[in-house]
């Protein structure tokens, strides 16, 4: 029962390697996935592997409620979007969807904002806190795609400088000199002409609405388990899935490097690199 032909990846007894293989090979796992899964693209995590956040990002509250907040939001990002724009899917983002469309794996839940898991042609994908690649007018809801914003922006601020140095940061902006960020010019919406536009996705001091939520509990109630990948579920966004299938008796296994707010409901735990763990796994399945 406990024979795999792959060799388990550093750090992982073989116990333990066994004991996921086989959770995998049995099908119908629902897969809940976060920043780690990314960190190998170049995009980093909010948390540290102790679970701390290291960055605290502005809110909707504090982006909706001044002009200056605004410069500064969208001074930032538009100075790290062709950066994080420039992200490709890494080999884990590309095991999932093989697994994925050879049916070893079902619905993909993303805590991600960036769209890797499609780019890697994972099809079934609920994004959670939506997509950095939309923009929403928080006063009459029209949508725009962000590359026509970033074009937009380009032409209101012909002077920026764009390779302004600087780490990119979870939510693809860079940390620029205030005084850079209040000279920016915003852009407003074409058809309200109001300038309180924000990337539609869940910011912080926000919900996830809750048609989404309840559309990824039943597919977590349909699956035979959950697999995480690269989340330390410190956030209830995604731990509330986990606690569901806690409660329902179904499998746990979680993959991720540190720690995690659910290690009373996981089942299987590996402390491991993505990319390589999720390779290893699936010549062990043999796919």
């Amino acid at each position: 029962m406990y024979e795999t032909t792959t060799q388990a990846p550093d750090g992982v007894d073989e116990r333990t390697w066994a004991e996921l293989v086989d959770l995998v090979r049995g099908r119908g796992l629902a897969v809940l996935s976060g920043a780690g899964l990314s960190t190998e693209s170049g995009i980093p995590d909010y948390r540290g592997p102790d679970g701390e956040r290291r960055i605290t990002p502005m809110t909707a509250a504090e982006l909706l409620a001044t002009v200056e907040a605004r410069r500064r939001y969208w001074a930032r990002s538009f100075a790290g979007w062709r950066r994080f724009a420039r992200a490709r899917p890494n080999e884990g983002h590309r095991v999932v969807a093989r697994l994925q469309d050879a049916g070893v794996l079902g619905t993909v839940i993303t805590q991600n904002v960036d769209g890797l898991h499609q780019q890697a042609g994972s099809s079934d994908v609920l994004e959670l806190h939506g997509s950095l690649e939309q923009v929403v007018c928080t006063s009459c809801g029209e949508h725009y795609r962000r590359t026509v914003i970033d074009e937009w922006l380009t032409e209101a601020n012909p002077a920026f400088d764009r390779d302004v140095r600087g780490e990119i940061r979870p939510d693809g902006d860079v940390v620029i000199p205030e005084e850079l960020a209040q000279a920016f010019h915003l852009v407003a919406c074409v058809v309200c002409g109001s300038d309180k536009l924000k990337p539609d996705v869940v910011m912080f001091g926000e919900s996830v609405p809750k048609p989404l939520v309840e559309q990824c509990f039943g597919v977590v109630e349909a699956s035979r388990g959950l697999l995480v990948l690269g989340s330390s579920l410190m956030v209830m966004s995604g731990y509330r899935f986990v606690r569901r299938a806690a409660r329902l008796g179904l499998p746990v296994a979680v993959l991720t490097t540190g720690q995690t707010r659910a290690e009373a409901e996981t089942t299987i735990k590996l402390d491991s690199p993505l990319g390589l763990t999720l390779t290893r796994l699936e010549k062990a399945l043999g796919q």
